[in-house]
């Protein structure tokens, strides 16, 4: 009798490590998470392994220190989320994926192709839910002709991402705002004739359907927490209300960090061109920055468009733009800067720690510059930029940056509640994927889920 209740529970279990099941059922036959569906995994209601570090692929797919490491969306689907606390906790785990990519320009194939491969959208462009973010950085117009196209598909994924409880963060590189000005150097003859005529595409991206996703969507930079106990996207950084913003004087990186507060900068920033250290606005983040690039954008749509250039003379920013919105579009604006780029090692190293002390994140991820051969990861991750040339127009690497952030109780009767802190950063490309940040750290303080 007991043999043949142990037969039909191996064979239970057996059963369950094929398909997907819900939580209860998994938990009452102790079946691994990654047995579970994407779904249950991101409940975090779930028992799995601690997540697989992720390996370093060879050209040809294979690792010659051990077995091949998976990539693209197997990859993904290979980081699993952490054990959970035992029965009766209060205290859960969470986990948090996020995708980014860079410049698009005007190229719908290419971007398929990486937004498939990271995870994000299915084999007919839709989105898969893998991804807990997808985060674009700007420059999805000129240099190519799917303009229209490409929109219309970030359009398509916010809604298809919002109806399973994911998010897409657009934001506007500096081609969105040369377009919206009237500089139109880098449009191509093909690209306009998909619209129809100049006057038809200069309505599309002014009070049209591109340029009302702009108001609506688009925005210059953003703040994405890692954890939910920092809030929504974009909470500003520090609040409005903060002591901090009494100070005229500049403060050290260390007035923006507070023992009693160990995950404040547990967040990324995104923006297009880069946060300069000089940029007079960079606090609240992303707050101010926002709200300037909303009132430019504005202005720039919401007036008889000019002829754009060429043929016609450059326009320029319109007469009567306040100085805030000139400089947010000038070369240390965040539309333009390109000194995490340029400068050297040593000057970028030092400068960064004040930015991030700022804008309340641990690094930041930009586009705008490209390295046509992958993702530059500099100052052991503090700086990351994404754009590798993925448009045709350039032939550069196709890549996404991946982003898996686990938040696991540690099991321990005594003092403050206790927690592990792992966050692994990894460039994915068509044939392999490599780890830029795997760090881990131990937190103590009450972060429990609602």
């Amino acid at each position: 009798m007991y043999l043949r209740l142990i037969a039909l529970l191996v064979l239970l279990i057996g059963i369950a490590s094929r398909f997907d099941l819900p939580p209860a059922v998994a938990e009452a036959l102790a079946i691994p998470a990654a047995a579970l569906s994407a779904v249950y995994i991101k409940a975090f209601t779930n028992p799995g392994p601690a997540p697989q570090r992720p390996q370093d692929v060879s050209a040809d797919g294979t690792d010659p220190s051990g077995p091949a490491a998976p990539v693209g969306q197997d990859a993904q689907k290979a980081f699993t989320a952490p054990a959970p606390a035992k029965a009766g906790s209060a205290r859960v785990p969470f986990t948090r994926h996020i995708v980014a990519v860079g410049d698009l320009h005007g190229d719908l194939p290419n971007a398929q192709t990486v937004l498939q491969f990271s995870g994000v959208v299915d084999a007919l462009g839709n989105w898969t839910g893998d991804a807990d973010f997808f985060v674009q950085t700007g420059d999805i117009v000129d240099r190519g002709d799917d303009t229209i196209r490409l929109y219309e598909w970030m359009e398509q994924l916010r809604v298809q991402a919002a109806a399973t409880g994911g998010v897409v963060l657009s934001h506007l590189g500096n081609h969105e705002v040369m377009n919206a000005i009237g500089d139109w150097r880098y449009v191509y003859p093909s690209e306009i004739a998909t619209f129809g005529s100049v006057a038809a595409r200069q309505k599309m991206i002014s009070t049209g359907p591109i340029g009302r996703a702009w108001a609506q969507n688009y925005t210059a930079a953003s703040r994405l927490p890692l954890h939910p106990h920092l809030g929504p996207p974009n909470t500003p950084f520090p609040p409005p209300s903060h002591p901090l913003h009494a100070h005229n004087a500049p403060l050290p990186a260390s007035a923006y960090y507070s023992v009693r507060a160990p995950l404040s900068h547990a967040a990324l920033s995104f923006v297009h061109g880069g946060l300069a250290p000089t940029y007079a606005h960079l606090a609240p983040f992303p707050t101010k920055i926002n709200a300037l690039s909303a009132s430019l954008l504005r202005r720039l749509q919401h007036r008889a468009q000019p002829a754009p250039h060429p043929p016609a003379a450059y326009p320029g920013l319109p007469a009567g733009t306040p100085h805030d919105e000139a400089v947010l579009y000038g070369a240390d604006g965040p539309f333009w800067y390109r000194g995490w780029a340029t400068d050297g090692e040593d000057k970028a190293c030092m400068d960064v720690e004040a930015v991030l002390a700022r804008t309340g994140t641990r690094r930041m991820i930009m586009g705008h510059t490209p390295d046509f051969s992958g993702i530059v990861s500099r100052c052991n991750g503090k700086i990351i930029i994404i754009d590798t040339g993925i448009s045709h127009a350039y032939g550069g690497a196709l890549s996404a940056l991946s982003i898996h952030y686990t938040f696991t109780p540690i099991d321990d009767a005594k003092g403050a509640p206790r927690w592990r802190e792992r966050e692994v950063v990894s460039a994915l490309y068509v044939d392999r994927q490599e780890t830029i940040v795997d760090e881990e750290r131990e937190v103590v303080g009450d972060f429990r889920f609602a």
